[in-house]
């Protein structure tokens, strides 16, 4: 008896994380951390939007990363001054690391500085890309 309630219990638990996990996929906020971090060419291999520029660390096998490419396409090219530049995060472990990506899709929102402003884990909706540059122009 003892056993059918831990296995409840554990299921209960296991249930609340993965709706839990799933809200919090994919939405954009702004994390401490990265309140003084900046990106520039160098670190990007391209030039930054004129007004912003969409960061997207991706991975081969990734499919979230493919729908995420297109929506952030799509966003670069409804909004002037807006780049979109994708990076490979197994060919760039150096950045990963220093900018703390745990997880792709992870899309990183800079103003025209390359400060970064935003910061989604996991596929983003296209509104709340187009909110997100709304703080960073």
């Amino acid at each position: 008896m003892t056993g059918l309630v831990v296995c409840v219990a554990v299921l209960a638990v296991a249930s609340a994380f993965g709706v839990l996990h799933k809200r919090r996929s994919g939405r954009v906020r702004v994390r401490g951390r990265d309140e003084d971090r900046r990106l520039g060419a160098a670190d990007l291999g391209a030039q930054l939007g004129e007004r912003a520029t969409l960061v997207q660390f991706s991975s081969a096998f990734c499919a979230p990363c493919r729908a995420t490419r297109r929506v952030l396409g799509e966003v670069a090219g409804l909004v002037p001054g807006v780049a979109h530049v994708e990076i490979d995060a197994e060919a760039h472990l150096d950045l990963v690391r220093r900018l703390d990506i745990l997880k792709t899709p992870t899309v990183l929102v800079l103003d025209a500085d390359g400060r970064v402003v935003r910061r989604a884990v996991g596929q983003p909706r296209k509104a709340d890309v187009i909110a997100a540059l709304g703080e960073a122009v």
